[in-house]
């Protein structure tokens, strides 16, 4: 293939989304540094590559599903939806973005293996679940309304920190388990909004999300309860102490989530004045967990 394929194959992975990956990583990482636990460098590499590869896999499926099912066709891209566009411009590269997806999830399932050698049988379920996620995200999941509201957040909460966190070495857990809550709701929220603008399209084509089974006002008003059960979560965190107080720096993004609450519930169904509420929510998504980490890893720092 040449240099420009590799290219095509490289943006239908969607690599502006790939950030979220070491976003939700980080989180479980300074969960196991602020429990004094030696970090193993070369688990910690083979970790994000796994994660990483995991990441791109699922949106390579996802891009060659939409494509051979005619839905990438006919849909009206934003620059949060949509898929990339790379199959509708170069139909010729179908063959290759999917090969690509088979080939992370083998370097996603290789890399598992090893950890799993090394870390315990616990991490093979873990793994299985996430294998299940990404192999039935598009054929199956997008088909089943609330299986698909929960499903992302279960991959990048529970399943990827979880499973960071066992990997590493961690000893606790309470911790990595309320900040996996967190990432939890923020990434069903990124997924949850980035689905209005597909609604007729995806209804078109099969699809069963959120938004087509009770409406983009409701839906809406799910998106303002799982942004708001982010914030609690933290908060309860710190209450308890699980969490330091430091980690309030994830309240940082609080005065951008009331914007785009009182965008979304206004405008739920009007895709263009969304676009900049969905904007702001990927910044929530990304900056969240990550002022969570810092403030969990800051009482060794000071």
């Amino acid at each position: 293939m040449s240099k420009t394929q590799y290219l095509q194959i490289f943006v239908a992975s969607r690599p502006r989304f790939l950030i979220l990956t070491p976003c939700c990583l980080l989180p479980a990482v300074a969960c196991v540094v602020a429990e004094g636990v030696p970090i193993n460098n070369l688990n910690l590499i083979l970790i994000f590559i796994a994660a990483l590869a995991a990441h791109m896999s699922v949106n390579l499926f996802n891009e060659w599903e939409d494509f051979t099912s005619g839905l990438d066709l006919h849909t009206q891209r934003t620059p949060f939806s949509g898929g990339s566009g790379t199959l509708p411009a170069y139909p010729e590269m179908a063959d290759a973005v999917r090969a690509a997806a088979i080939i992370s999830l083998s370097i996603t399932i290789a890399i598992g293996l090893f950890l799993v050698g090394t870390g315990g049988w616990y991490l093979a379920l873990i793994g299985l679940l996430g294998i299940g996620l990404i192999h039935f995200y598009t054929s199956k999941i997008t088909h089943h309304a609330w299986l698909c509201l929960i499903a992302p957040g279960l991959a990048f909460g529970p399943l990827m920190m979880g499973g960071t966190y066992m990997a590493l070495g961690g000893q606790g857990g309470l911790a990595v388990s309320v900040v996996s809550l967190i990432v939890f709701f923020l990434v069903n929220n990124l997924l949850l909004l980035n689905q209005f603008p597909d609604l007729e399209t995806d209804k078109r084509f099969g699809r069963i999300h959120l938004p087509i089974l009770i409406g983009r006002q409701h839906a809406a008003r799910v998106f303002v309860c799982f942004l708001v059960a982010a914030y609690l979560v933290l908060l309860t965190g710190i209450w308890l102490k699980v969490l330091p107080v430091y980690s309030l720096l994830g309240g940082l993004t609080v005065l951008m989530a009331v914007y785009v609450t009182n965008t979304v519930i206004q405008h739920a169904e009007n895709v263009e004045l969304l676009k900049p509420a969905m904007a702001l929510n990927v910044a929530i998504t990304l900056a969240t967990p990550v002022l969570v980490a810092v403030g969990i890893i800051l009482p060794d720092w000071i």
